[in-house]
């Protein structure tokens, strides 16, 4: 037999202690991505607060793009500023006025945490959004912000305008944004599965006693001779 099949061999050799081991302890398997997953799913439903978000679209304009022609090089200079009006939109000038007008109990810091500006698919198209625990909450905030930046934009860059294409509304057809239950259900269930695993093969190899006559000959190398069966009890007393 030559060395290739040897390997062959033991290779095959290990995949069935592997899966003996696993066929063994199956229900504690089961069980730990049941617990798990439904532990993380519950978790993510009643003790993580649900956030909202609501969102509002603004477009960019060049200049020169109020001209019933517009080129290819126009297009491209109104993708650029759509970039610095991302960051005048989360500036401390927009964001403060903002939070003056609602009398918001927060700081300019912590509104800027939950406000993102993204151009859309690279074009000079830009989404305004918040995230907040209050959706009403977040839309109010959203509605005054893009009627407070166009302004000042205009006012502090001489290269173009900005306008609302889409007013401030709830996304996601008013359902929560986060948590996301269902990913974090099977995210439990992946952590249940994987330290359920590490126990069971943990337990498996610190346990250095022999279970079958196999584990016998490949440990020790040594040919069986013969085993000691195993006699209950009521029949060792039925023989007397």
């Amino acid at each position: 037999m030559d060395e290739n099949q040897v390997n062959a061999q033991e290779k095959e050799i290990d995949l069935r202690v592997i899966f003996s081991i696993i066929k063994r302890n199956l229900i504690m398997i089961i069980i730990f991505i049941l617990v798990f997953g439904a532990g993380f799913y519950a978790y993510s439903r009643f003790f993580i607060p649900k956030k909202y978000s609501a969102s509002a679209t603004l477009i960019v304009n060049n200049k020169d793009s109020d001209r019933n022609a517009v080129n290819y090089t126009e297009i491209t200079a109104a993708q650029n500023l759509a970039d610095v009006y991302a960051i005048i939109i989360k500036s401390e000038t927009v964001l403060q006025q903002v939070i003056d007008d609602l009398n918001l109990d927060m700081t300019y810091s912590e509104l800027k945490n939950t406000i993102s500006v993204d151009p859309v698919n690279n074009t000079q198209v830009i989404q305004v959004s918040m995230t907040h625990t209050d959706a009403d909450y977040a839309k109010e905030v959203i509605a005054d912000l893009v009627e407070v930046a166009p302004p000042i934009i205009a006012d502090k860059v001489d290269a173009g305008s900005v306008k609302v294409i889409d007013e401030a509304k709830i996304s996601n057809e008013g359902n929560p944004v986060s948590p996301n239950s269902k990913r974090n259900a099977l995210i439990g269930a992946l952590v249940g599965l994987v330290l359920a695993l590490v126990i069971v093969f943990l337990k498996e190899f610190l346990n250095n006693t022999f279970k079958t006559e196999d584990d016998i000959i490949n440990s020790l190398n040594v040919p069986l001779i013969g085993i000691i069966p195993r006699v209950e009890e009521k029949e060792f007393n039925a023989d007397e």
